[in-house]
């Protein structure tokens, strides 16, 4: 058991940020130091005090580490200008946003406020709310999905756009009591302003790839790790996590594809390769394009062979029921309703919704003799060519 009055946290490992600080050109008569301004980035800038850790962010994301050194006379520090605006995190439960209005004097905070209460002194806020001295300060804190090690990243952002809409959705994330899969990413805002000019800049997001009434049912988050009030791992539970990839590469994408036997299913495993970034070989490459080639061209091989003429014009048993027959096709059929409607198509000549009961007959007959194990090659624009 914890101590009662101290709170549990995970260590921070390093920090995203959005930005950079670049040297003006100019020098400061009052101090003889360089003027420094803050520039955007439009892709995910990491730093951390592990070269190891950023390391393995390079390999993931691309960008090479660096040496870094804080404007504000900081510990030195490593760094890597990534090649993502897309980050595969974790949010986790237990307040993963915090929000205050901030003043600092070098890299000292000396005003942290709720807009009421300053908490330092704890006295009233000092600020004009009209006209504040203190910068909004919004941190989220995630744990890089696939990078090593047991920690959270800081991202941290002083925007207005950030400050309302990212503590929404990392609440609501958090809300469903465990360590949600989600993405941090960036999105382009442009405004008008008053003058007429228009701004433009990135935002930190979050994304889910499930709807809310999932993530409510509790189908976009892995269970809380470490919860007392939680039962044991059971002992299948405990070898499938044990068992679970470490992480995404060329070679467990193309194990994959060897497996699957539709295009369709290999066009999946591919979009998620081409998404994740991966760098495969030249062999890796050149098999991976070998099988979606086998398994387009094997569909539509199949798509367009005729039925034999004494099989396509069988006729129903007598008193067949269209509805019956069509239940009995589904029933039989072993792969999915988009390639069930094209083997109808190319078996009959006619579309499924437009076949006779004596033609549904006809075409079960088929499915039933085994003319469909093989996959059928669904023809969308989408999938026309191999996308290598």
């Amino acid at each position: 058991m914890p101590i009662i009055e101290l709170q549990r946290r995970m260590r921070q490992l390093g920090e995203i940020r959005i930005g950079r600080v670049v040297d003006t050109g100019k020098v400061s008569q009052k101090t003889g130091k360089p003027i420094l301004r803050p520039e955007k980035l439009n892709r995910f800038r990491l730093t951390s005090a592990s070269r190891p850790l950023l390391e393995d962010v390079a390999a993931l994301y691309g960008g090479a580490v660096q040496a870094w050194t804080p404007a504000n006379g900081g510990p030195a520090e490593w760094e890597v200008f990534t090649d993502a605006d897309r980050l595969p995190v974790l949010v986790p439960p237990r307040e993963p946003v915090t929000q205050w209005y901030e003043m600092y004097k070098g890299s000292k905070c000396v005003r942290r406020c709720d807009g009421e209460t300053e908490q330092k002194s704890d006295q009233p806020c000092m600020c004009d709310p009209d006209r504040r001295a203190c910068q909004i300060t919004t941190r989220l804190n995630v744990m890089l999905r696939d990078v090593p090690g047991l920690g959270v990243w800081l991202l941290t952002s002083h925007g207005y756009y950030a400050a309302t809409e990212l503590p929404e959705v990392a609440h609501f994330l958090a809300g469903t009591h465990g360590y949600v899969d989600a993405w941090l990413a960036m999105e382009e805002k442009r405004i008008v302003r008053e003058d007429g000019n228009v701004a433009q800049f990135m935002v930190p997001k979050l994304d889910v790839a499930v709807t809310p009434a999932q993530l409510l049912a509790g189908e976009g988050a892995v269970a809380e790790l470490g919860a007392a009030e939680r039962p044991a791992v059971e002992q299948p539970q405990r070898q499938q996590i044990e068992a679970a990839p470490a992480g995404p590469s060329a070679e467990n994408f193309l194990t994959r594809a060897r497996a699957v036997s539709t295009f369709a299913e290999f066009k999946v495993i591919w979009d998620e390769a081409a998404a994740s970034r991966i760098s495969p070989t030249q062999a890796q490459s050149d098999e991976m394009t070998a099988i979606g080639k086998r398994l387009k061209a094997a569909g539509q091989a199949l798509a367009a062979a005729p039925a034999p003429a004494d099989e396509a014009q069988a006729a129903p048993a007598p008193g067949a029921d269209r509805d019956l027959v069509w239940q009995q096709i589904v029933a039989a059929w072993p792969r999915g309703m988009a390639e069930l409607h094209t083997a109808i198509h190319g078996a009959m000549g006619v579309q499924s919704q437009a076949a006779t009961a004596g033609e549904l007959a006809a075409f079960l007959k088929l499915v039933q003799a085994g003319k469909f194990n093989e996959p059928v090659q669904v023809a969308t624009g989408a999938e026309a060519e191999v996308p290598f």
